[in-house]
């Protein structure tokens, strides 16, 4: 609900920034009908025009439909359908990483910076 919610300072003068989560639990994520990873994030005007992005297993990413979303000033929810990490080859019975990122993933350059706060991520059943 953002009173305890995860700030993230991001600066990409060296490409990319990441904050990743080794997951002990839930691993299987396909578990109960799951379909649908949720992320509460909100950033500043300020903030440089980064794009957003999550990783599993440090093998594949999805971007943010919006590559302004790190400008976002009020809370907002990503909602992210796992069949878009299966398609890229990810098994969603054995998740063991997830990276919140900015910038490129398949391509680092140099950026700008900024501050984000991320809450209440949660799957969902589909």
């Amino acid at each position: 609900g953002g009173n305890q919610s995860m700030p993230f300072v991001f600066d990409n003068a060296v490409g990319k920034s990441e904050a990743a989560l080794t997951l002990t639990y839930p691993r299987d994520w396909t578990e109960d009908g799951v379909g649908i990873l949720s992320i509460w994030f909100r950033g500043d005007s300020a903030n440089a025009a980064e794009q957003m992005y999550v990783a599993l297993n440090g093998t594949a990413a999805v971007n943010h439909d919006n590559p302004d979303a790190a400008k976002i000033r009020s809370w907002t929810e990503w909602n992210i359908d796992l069949q878009s990490f299966a398609d890229q080859g990810i098994d969603l019975t054995n998740v063991n990483t997830m990276t919140i990122g900015f910038g490129n993933w398949n391509n680092p350059t140099a950026g700008g910076a900024g501050m984000m706060y991320f809450d209440d991520v949660r799957l969902y059943a589909q």
